[in-house]
């Protein structure tokens, strides 16, 4: 847009680069150019020339610039003058000339300093507030995918920001940086963050995370890197330990407070944060008000912001509906007063009933909404009474998309129907808990008895099932928009549910029913006709047989299980046509010809488990697909030629299991069914491999060797998973090559392998990014230099009878150079009582400890180890003899996110264990006591006596699900 026809005086401009070296032709020195019409103007051609001059009116340069008006209309020499020299950068003075005749510049990040440099200087207003418009506006952009401003920009903003002194420009990257910093902590840079941004940015109001984890996570990351700039700096060291005093302790997931006891710049708020998260776990609704008392509460504040998009609570114990609800209300003096009041009528109330149920209204609070809120994740939450949960999310989360509440056993299906009723645009589902031990169906069961669990009357808060199955089936499947459904390990779940979720969850496109062994085939078959848009099935160890296939393989919208319904007849519209991901492992309830005719119509899957199954080679051979990612086929009768058929076809491979196929490498399988050439050779399978796929994961064992190692290594250069198992014979030459031929692994795990100290010491200096490492009944002779080495990345450690020699010093070391482990499996060493010591002290953050044959570790007891708080997963067997009678019972209540335990009753003190009911068991899903018996054992014609040696008998098995307490005697050692 050109001036207006009175501004006819013209003055020239003439502008040149100072940084300008670029050598160029005489006929390309300069250019005339007019601001009369901008549209004529070649903007990329003008700025390839070192010199332009600018036709440019007089009166509106002075209305629109202080620089010019005071020197066109001022008693400046250059006043009477029609040429005036610039020196500046063309491409910047060219934008500043075209804003001042009225142009919409196109700002970014990259020329926002630039042109803030010259608005300054030329005194260009209308330019200014162009830049702090833009600047605004971009600082509220939503979508991750369209970020505006760069971190390393919005760094180099704020520091210009602050040689300027401007506090809008320093406002303004901390709102940015607060709102966008789940997206910003986890950019390479930013280590780089200035002090003083990162500190403004934390206490902003703004400021959105997913959970305290990652805030703390961020500052330790940040403090880590900056450790020499702190040392320089002018800054005590308090002064910058005051940032981690941002964090509100208090709602920390247990697992991750617990860990950090143990680091130096963080132990001293990590103990504080373990305190408080266990005050709050013994908190009742009377207590409530000497928690909420009459300060500030913001340190019991969830930090939610209209921008937030996830709220991530699991692993968090102390999460109760006083804290959700504080949470959700307005961040003021008010809103405590009235929370305190509801409370307190409410603990009157319970005091008054029978002292069984407590709920605390939120319809009388002034909550907030937020709806940019999708998902939620509430695993592990164990003082939340899920019901009220349900009801404060439905009304302050009303766009709510995703919910996860794994690990919560009193997460029955009545509650996902009353979530799914009240919460009605969820459309995914997480109710994940661990698998019951007992899925094999080769156990021998001696004995079996269940009893149904009744509801705890010390539970602090409670809310009453207001809908039944019966009435929530007859509203119809427009109830749900569930499409991706996890119901992995619920062994609650029959039937009936099965049938309720069938009608109401016609949209599903993933379901898990992983371990679900209450469920029949006739019921999942029923389900899948029904299903009809399913994509992603996972059904491992279930009953999972002929009835699902047929339904899978038949066209039919409806499922009959007649006669009619029969193999052989191919549909091109039949559900299995239609997966991308079938996980049946451990299903033998389908047969050989059943799995045959399920691959064959399988074409379009990308993910595909058939471990421990009937599969063989011709069924394998019918598989038709060419898009398979993951392929497991681990403990079948498969062949080397039948596998070798399938990754032919299929270049796209990434994960590949193929343990424990024990005919693998043998002559191949002869039936005319399985149509392949009789000319194969074992190598072939890996020649092909390495000539056509790029792996990710393998795990192999019968045929793996030096030979084939060395074909597989174009496949494995990007190989971040290797296992090796049984039957796998890798040499010393081909282990230490290791590092070289996987220079990304990131998980090793080694069965009946030769080691060595010199392999060891190799793939640990060179794979420093390993996470897992697991050595497991290798031969050969190692000792503790092997582990002499510092190793801050490793979280995964498993020792299994390859350290005989190990002693508390050892494991001291252990500590050392691997601080940060979260898994420790020790089986067999010489370790005492002190080694409870050693660990807790050591890895205060571990989630699973197995320790089995390691001395005398449990000989007076069990005591230190209660301060591991976070375990979830704990094996003693073999110790020593000195566990007290209460032991599951103590452990249950120290560490309450137990979720497993397995124990020997050899080491008993009193010869056996109390055994928890449901309202002292916490987060206990399984107890394991394993049972042995005294056999003689001659030592030697040189000693007259025999000793006796125990040998297993029996395993007491104890599950807990929703309903009932299920105990199980097999012969089998668990």
């Amino acid at each position: 847009m050109a001036s207006s026809s009175g501004d006819d005086e013209f003055v020239v401009l003439v502008c040149s680069d100072p940084n300008n070296q670029i050598e160029t032709d005489i006929s390309n020195e300069e250019i005339v150019i007019s601001t009369t019409d901008f549209s004529t103007w070649d903007y990329p051609s003008t700025l390839s020339f070192s010199t332009f001059k600018i036709q440019a009116h007089r009166n509106r340069l002075i209305e629109e610039s202080s620089y010019f008006r005071g020197l066109l209309s001022g008693s400046f020499s250059e006043s009477c003058l029609d040429y005036i020299s610039i020196q500046w950068q063309s491409e910047n003075f060219l934008n500043v000339v075209r804003c001042i005749f009225g142009f919409r510049l196109d700002i970014t990040s990259k020329n926002f300093i630039p042109l803030f440099q010259a608005a300054l200087y030329f005194g260009v207003e209308m330019l200014l507030m162009q830049l702090k418009s833009w600047l605004s506006e971009a600082s509220l952009s939503k979508d991750p995918g369209l970020f505006q401003i760069q971190l390393e920009d919005l760094i180099d903003i704020w520091d210009f920001g602050l040689e300027l002194d401007n506090g809008f420009v320093q406002e303004i990257c901390a709102s940015y940086l607060a709102r966008n910093f789940m997206w910003a902590m986890s950019n390479k840079i930013f280590k780089d963050t200035p002090y003083e941004l990162l500190l403004l940015c934390i206490k902003h109001p703004h400021l959105t995370i997913d959970g305290e984890k990652h805030l703390s996570d961020a500052l330790l990351i940040w403090l880590h890197s900056n450790t020499e700039q702190l040392e320089r700096s002018s800054k005590t060291e308090c002064e910058f330990f005051d940032i981690l005093k941002q964090i509100r302790i208090s709602l920390l997931p247990l697992w991750f407070a617990a860990g950090k006891r143990s680091s130096i710049s963080f132990s001293e708020l990590a103990n504080e944060s373990v305190d408080s998260i266990f005050k709050l776990m013994k908190v009742t609704p009377k207590g409530s008000m000497n928690v909420l008392g009459d300060g500030d509460l913001s340190h019991l504040r969830i930090r939610l912001t209209k921008y937030s998009k996830k709220v991530d609570l699991s692993g968090c114990p102390q999460i109760t509906p006083m804290i959700l609800l504080l949470s959700f209300l307005p961040n003021n003096h008010n809103s405590y007063l009235a929370l305190r009041k509801t409370i307190k009528e409410s603990a009157s109330n319970f005091e008054q009933a029978d002292g069984s149920k407590c709920q605390i209204t939120q319809s009388l609070l002034p909550t907030l909404s937020f709806e940019a809120v999708l998902e939620v994740d509430i695993s592990g939450c164990l003082k939340l009474p899920l019901e009220d949960a349900i009801d404060y999310f439905s009304n302050s989360f009303p766009f709510l998309r995703r919910v996860k509440a794994a690990y919560l056993l009193n997460f029955k299906m009545t509650t996902l129907y009353r979530l799914i009723q009240k919460c009605s645009l969820v459309s995914e589902v997480d109710i994940t808990v661990d698998v019951n031990p007992l899925i094999s169906s080769q156990l021998s069961v001696i004995s079996s008895s269940s009893a149904v669990i009744s509801v705890a009357p010390n539970r602090a808060y409670f809310v009453g099932d207001k809908f039944s199955m019966t009435s929530l089936y007859h509203l119809g499947p427009s109830l749900s928009n569930i499409t991706k459904l996890t119901l992995e390990g619920r062994s609650d779940v029959c039937d009936s549910h099965i049938q309720y979720i069938s009608k109401f969850c016609a949209s599903l496109c993933y379901l898990n029913l992983k371990g679900c062994i209450s469920v029949t085939d006739v019921c999942m078959a029923n389900l899948i006709c029904r299903c009809t848009k399913l994509q992603s099935l996972l059904v491992c160890h279930t009953s999972f047989g002929m009835n699902s296939v047929l339904a899978l393989c038949n066209a039919s919208p409806s499922f009959s299980n007649s006669q009619s319904a029969q193999f052989g007849k191919r549909p091109l519209d039949s559900l299995a046509s239609n997966l991308q991901l079938l996980h049946m492992g451990g299903c033998k309830c389908a047969d050989e010809a059943s799995l045959l005719e399920l691959l064959s119509q399988t074409q379009m899957l990308k993910s595909l488990c058939l471990r421990d199954t009937n599969l063989v080679d011709s069924a394998l051979c019918s598989f038709s697909g060419s898009l398979l990612e993951v392929l497991d086929v681990s403990n079948t009768m498969i062949s080397g030629a039948a596998l070798h058929h399938v990754v032919c076809t299929n270049p796209g491979l990434k994960c590949l299991n193929a343990r424990g196929c024990k005919n693998l490498f043998q002559p191949e399988n002869t039936k005319k069914e399985a149509k392949i050439s009789s000319s194969y050779s074992c190598e072939e399978l890996f020649i092909e491999l390495g000539r056509t796929c790029r792996l990710e994961e393998i795990a192999l064992g019968w045929g793996l060797s030096y030979f084939s190692l060395q074909a597989l290594k174009p496949a494995i250069l990007s190989l971040r998973v290797m296992t090796v198992g049984l039957g796998g014979t890798l040499p010393e030459d081909s282990l230490r090559l290791l590092p070289t031929t996987c220079p990304l692994l990131e998980s090793l795990v080694l069965y009946f392998q030769v080691i060595s100290d010199c392999m060891i010491i190799n793939i640990l200096t060179s794979l420093r990014q390993l996470q897992t490492l697991a050595l497991c009944y290798c031969l050969g002779d190692i000792s503790i230099s092997s582990f002499n080495i510092s190793m801050p990345n490793l979280r995964i450690l498993k020792l299994e009878r390859v350290t005989p020699w190990m002693t508390n010093n050892d494991l001291v070391l252990l500590t050392r150079n691997c601080a940060n482990l979260v898994e420790l499996s020790l089986l067999g060493s010489k370790l005492n009582s002190d080694a409870q010591c050693i660990i807790s002290n050591g890895w205060p953050g571990l989630i699973s400890l197995h320790l089995e044959d390691c001395g005398e570790v449990t000989e007076n007891g069990v005591s230190s180890l209660f301060n591991c708080i976070a375990l979830e997963n704990l094996l003693l067997r073999h110790n020593g003899s000195g566990i007290q009678r209460n032991f599951i019972l103590e452990a249950a209540s120290k560490m309450p996110m137990l979720r497993q335990v397995a124990l020997d009753a050899c080491d008993a003190k009193e010869g056996d264990f109390d055994l928890p009911d449901d309202a002292d068991r916490y987060s206990l899903r399984s107890v394991k006591i394993a049972r042995c018996k005294s056999t003689r054992c001659n030592v030697g014609s040189h000693f007259a006596d025999t000793t006796r040696k125990p040998v297993h008998r029996e395993t007491l098995v104890l599950v807990w699900n929703s309903t009932n307490v299920v105990r199980t005697v097999v012969k089998e050692r668990l």
